[in-house]
């Protein structure tokens, strides 16, 4: 089975940061894009940034300069870190990988847990 493991939410000040990580881990052949997502109450889920398997990033507009997105192939890990924090964006983020699993010839999308991240003084 494969999952994804969320670590780093938690109670910041505006103005702070915080470092959000995710491992995969299981019977993995491949890990092509992996991401973060954010949802607020009441709303959808919304993709903060992306990056994949070789290193291309992408980020939502909100975001493009405040987070950053980074990964290591070797760990099956992503990290998120998030600067300049303000109260909008208080959320829970999850970790999303795309995964071929092994003995699988399809891949799948695979989601985490969910951590919050609250912004408030």
């Amino acid at each position: 089975q494969v999952q994804l493991v969320e670590s780093g939410g938690g109670l910041v000040q505006p103005g702070g940061s915080l470092r959000l990580s995710c491992a995969a881990s299981g019977s993995i052949f491949r890990i092509y894009t992996m991401a973060w997502y954010r949802q607020f109450p009441g709303k959808q889920r919304e993709l903060v940034a992306s990056v994949t398997d070789n290193g291309s990033t992408n980020y939502a507009a909100s975001v493009k300069g405040q987070f950053t997105i980074s990964r290591d192939n070797a760990k099956n890990t992503v990290s998120l870190q998030l600067n300049s924090l303000k109260p909008e964006d208080t959320a829970v983020y999850y970790c999303n990988a795309n995964i071929r699993p092994l003995r699988s010839d399809r891949f799948g999308i695979y989601w985490g847990q969910g951590t919050q991240v609250t912004v408030s003084s």
